[in-house]
């Protein structure tokens, strides 16, 4: 995944700029960057590799030695960046939150123009260079962006630095979020809308999905307006957002509350724990709902450990990533032994995570282990969001479950639609084969129209298709 933020004012910016990309930390663990500009001094841009450092301690330097008016910053799993791009369209720099499905096309249309490209490690074409290289196909910033919206399949979100402003521009169906906030002296374009509260700013607007604006000190002006159409991730409530975070409006803490308080009224009396918990930290506000809902009392029989273990330090190997996972949590055995938990996590994606825990928890003690995902069962992998949980089809622990109650590699949609409705009998059967591979007493995920109904947003405007394959 990844998030931005950008500031403008008519002082010096870094200070705004360097708390703005902080505040997107939980969204990116492998590169951040900040540049900025100023008359005096132009350009000056910084990219540093914050796997085993957060983005605070790797960017104090800079935060005390770069000078600008205008800055932007983003946070990523994936390529470096911004990076500064030299062109016909002057001096830019450029930061993206989004994924390039036909990257491939793009590259032999402009690679047969001349255009070059560096290479990222692993022989990937860093995407937000690739988006530099689709404004640059056209005569001006304004047209650029809008070409490169208009040609890539999957989303794309981009913050554009100049010396005439920052322009910011939303992906085209709206899949991430973009938002401006304002101050006297300047704006602010941010992923997240806390990220700027502390700051000093106040909401000023929402792009629309496809809008172009462009900020300097002294306004916001929309260039390219945006349209009714969206797609917006839901994932951003369930997981992805942070706690404090809103998106159209919408609290992502209230979200998981309703999601908890929708499991706890799907289970009825039909368990009986002694505690409800919340996986740390995202499974904590579904939780919380559960536990109001329910009035089973709320508790917490393990503790995330996060004084030297920073969400940034995470490996790239994925059984080195589980491992930390696993040692981060803390048991508190007097809260485990000889009771019968109920936990819920934002969602179950591979499996091995959840069960770790589980297995950790019947061998500090705990009488029973109920699961209950505050989502519907994963069953396709995102093709629109760089997401670091996304994975292959073949990943999910319900497409392999699928798979082998089918005794083969399903891929029809007739098929898959069988089960993914939560009223089937096909259903029924994979969730509990699920639940036995896993070892949980008892499992019951959250049903796709309860997981909407709590986010109270109008359906056609929310992407399912983790959870549905609908695009």
């Amino acid at each position: 995944m990844g998030g931005f933020f950008a500031a403008v004012s008519k002082e010096d910016c870094v200070f705004d700029l360097f708390f703005g990309v902080d505040y997107h930390s939980h969204l990116g663990t492998r590169r951040a960057g900040l540049a900025v500009y100023s008359e005096e001094g132009g350009f000056e841009k910084a990219i540093h590799n914050i796997e085993n450092a957060p983005f605070r301690t790797k960017f104090t330097k800079e935060s005390n030695a770069m000078h600008g008016t205008m800055g932007i910053g983003c946070i990523s799993d994936y390529e470096a960046q911004p990076i500064l791009i030299r062109s016909h369209h002057g001096t830019f720099a450029v930061a993206t939150v989004g994924k390039i499905n036909n990257s491939e096309e793009i590259v032999k249309d402009i690679i047969s123009k001349n255009a070059h490209f560096f290479e990222m490690q692993g022989g990937d074409i860093n995407q937000t260079e690739l988006v530099a290289s689709i404004i640059n196909q056209k005569d001006n910033l304004i047209d650029g962006i809008r070409y490169a919206q208009e040609i890539i399949d999957g989303s794309m979100s981009m913050l554009v630095l100049t010396p005439k402003g920052v322009y910011a521009a939303r992906d085209r169906l709206g899949r991430t979020p973009v938002v401006i906030g304002k101050k006297d002296d300047g704006y602010c374009a941010s992923f997240e809308s806390f990220a700027y509260f502390n700051l000093g700013y106040t909401d000023c607007k929402t792009l629309k999905p496809g809008e172009i604006v462009v900020m300097t000190p002294d306004g916001v002006k929309t260039l390219v307006d945006g349209g009714d159409d969206m797609k917006i991730c839901t994932f951003l409530w369930i997981y992805y957002g942070y706690p404090s975070s809103t998106y159209e409006g919408i609290s992502v803490e209230k979200v998981r509350y309703g999601c908890g308080k929708a499991l706890a009224n799907r289970d009825g009396k039909s368990v009986s724990p002694d505690i409800v918990a919340g996986v740390p930290d995202s499974g904590v506000g579904h939780a919380i709902g559960y536990a109001n809902e329910s009035g089973v009392p709320y508790s917490r029989p393990f503790i995330k450990y996060t004084p030297t273990w920073p969400r940034s330090f995470m490996p790239t190997h994925q059984s080195k990533r589980e491992l930390i996972a696993r040692m981060k949590l803390i048991p508190i055995k007097d809260l485990i032994f000889g009771k019968s938990l109920l936990m819920i996590d934002d969602s179950i994606v591979r499996g091995t995570q959840l069960r770790d825990t589980t297995a950790y928890l019947f061998t500090n003690g705990a009488k029973e282990v109920h699961v209950r995902p505050a989502c519907p069962p994963i069953m396709f992998g995102c093709k629109y969001l760089n997401f670091s949980r996304s994975t292959g089809d073949l990943e999910l622990i319900a497409r392999r479950v699928v798979n082998k109650i089918e005794g083969r590699e399903v891929t029809d949609a007739e098929t898959l639609k069988k089960y993914t409705d939560p009223d089937s009998k096909e259903y029924a059967a994979m969730v509990e084969e699920i639940r036995k591979q896993q070892a949980f007493t008892s499992l019951r995920y959250n049903r796709l129209d309860d997981m909407l109904n709590a986010v109270d947003l109008d359906n056609s405007k929310l992407c399912t298709y983790c959870w549905d394959g609908k695009e």
